[in-house]
């Protein structure tokens, strides 16, 4: 197990640092902050002053260390467009975009599996096909149209949920949430329903394919013919045997929530991450995007690191054995 954990933790490291080094290379190739913050009427000598207290005189290798050191602080700067220290404006948008991804991957996760259960052990019912046509069109609708026609039947023609905004919210430090108030959650149904249509039918049709396999297998016809119960055999065999390549996808998954989220928060004009990000974009501001990877990468990375731990506790056997003397 630690040998486990030690290679995990140097390949997340490994990672980290080539994003960081990706998100640095946009300082030197997407336009020139000195000429973002200046203005193009600066002088030559105004231009000199301030990369040089900016760092950007001096080497390749040095700028990236001072940057990664940053990095590591969590420091990227002052945004190009707002004017504002990029970490403040990471720390007040942040919880809007975890609270949206979490209340979407609770309800992929408890809406996915148990239908994913019932597909596989009702196969070949017409409630069952109808519910994998449903599952197709799921995964084939885009989710800005599935938002738009969200927006549509229960705000525009419905009238029972707004469509943007994410109604009042509650200061708890630096942490501001909506789920303290009733406003607070009628904002948060539509986009978090919409970031969770794509995942939860995701989720459905592997737990159905997985589970249909493990039920062909030798172990549990021996289960069976051991007088085991279907309850036992379906949810104390076959479902934990499932988990492991669910739990995979699900881990890439919930780190796609909030990667991608970013057409969700457009659409509904949700005060996240996303949205930030698609800002910074039309105004070439460099800290903000750069931030923005490597946060991105670093929930990736943190969920993946944690997926693999879960391996561990549903299947022993991925442990890695420390090497054998000869």
């Amino acid at each position: 197990m630690p040998i486990f954990l030690l290679n995990r933790l140097l390949q997340a490291s490994g990672v980290l640092v080539s994003v960081a080094f990706l998100a640095f290379l946009l300082f030197q190739y997407v336009g020139d902050p000195v000429i973002f913050l200046l203005g193009q009427d600066a002088t030559p000598q105004q231009i000199r002053e301030l990369r040089s207290a900016l760092g950007l005189d001096q080497s390749f290798l040095v700028q990236f260390q001072h940057f990664l050191g940053n990095a590591i602080q969590g420091e990227f700067g002052i945004s190009l467009r707002q004017g504002t220290k990029v970490s403040k404006l990471i720390a007040e948008r942040l919880p809007a975009t975890l609270e949206l991804a979490t209340i979407a991957a609770l309800l992929a996760l408890a809406a996915g599996i148990p239908m994913g259960v019932y597909a596989a052990l009702r196969a070949g019912r017409f409630s069952t096909q109808v519910l994998m046509t449903i599952s197709l069109l799921g995964v084939s609708l885009p989710t800005f149209l599935i938002g738009i026609l969200l927006i549509l039947l229960f705000s525009v023609n419905l009238g029972w949920l707004p469509s943007f905004g994410r109604g009042d919210t509650l200061q708890l430090g630096w942490w501001s949430t909506g789920l303290l108030s009733v406003a607070g959650w009628k904002h948060i149904v539509l986009p978090a329903t919409t970031l969770a249509i794509f995942q939860l039918t995701l989720i459905m049709r592997l737990v159905r394919a997985e589970m249909l396999e493990v039920l062909r297998t030798d172990y549990i016809r021996f289960a069976r013919a051991r007088g085991l119960s279907n309850r036992a055999i379906h949810f104390g065999h076959a479902l934990r045997n499932t988990l492991v390549p669910v739990m995979t996808i699900t881990g890439l998954q919930l780190g796609g929530l909030i990667a991608f989220a970013i057409i969700t928060e457009t659409v509904f004009q949700w005060p996240g991450m996303g949205l930030l990000f698609i800002q910074a974009v039309s105004f070439a501001d460099i800290p903000v995007m750069a931030a923005y990877l490597c946060l991105v990468s670093l929930i990736f990375v943190t969920i993946n690191l944690i997926v693999d731990l879960l391996y561990v506790l549903v299947d022993p056997r991925i442990r890695i054995d420390r090497p054998r003397k000869a």
